[in-house]
């Protein structure tokens, strides 16, 4: 089964933004929040998995019609996508913590791979305005992607006023 065709606004209230996911099941769980939060989901390849993977299926695919996914050939021709909104890179070594960032409609909240998290290279990038991390008790290595991605996507669209997309 291929991915939904892609529905994109010109004004998003949100856009998550998976660089190179490698768990099919989280993406799919991403969907589904993306689609609660009428937020869009941008996935940057390579994945580390197939779009008709029935872990990603059965985790969101359902959710093709409530979604807006966005699936680009690599990081550059994501970041000509999405314009010049505001990226925040969600990482455990950021700066600012969730919290401390005032979101703006159309912001783009960026998570790296499960295993690894983002690389040095795209954190530096002129493009990400902060890196930012999710607090959690010394010990606990990272959230799972798909969980972090809800803490901070929620957090976002509370400070927005729970808008629906589409709103002014």
């Amino acid at each position: 089964m291929a991915l939904p065709e892609p529905r994109v606004e010109h004004n998003p209230l949100l856009r998550l933004m998976f660089y190179r996911p490698e768990i099919p099941s989280n993406t799919g769980n991403a969907l589904r929040l993306a689609a609660a939060l009428g937020a869009e989901l941008h996935l940057v390849r390579p994945l580390g998995f197939r779009t008709d993977d029935a872990a990603m299926k059965r985790a969101g695919l359902d959710y093709g019609e409530l979604s807006r996914l966005v699936v680009h050939v690599d990081l550059a021709a994501a970041w000509a996508a999405i314009g010049d909104a505001r990226v925040f890179a969600f990482t455990s070594r950021g700066s600012v913590l969730h919290t401390e960032v005032s979101f703006r409609l159309g912001d783009v909240l960026l998570f790296g791979p499960e295993p690894t998290g983002l690389p040095a290279e795209v954190l530096a990038d002129a493009r990400v305005a902060e890196s930012v991390r999710i607090p959690m008790v010394s010990g606990v290595r990272s959230l799972n992607l798909a969980n972090a991605a809800a803490v901070a996507g929620y957090e976002a669209w509370r400070q927005l006023g729970f808008r629906r997309s589409g709103q002014g």
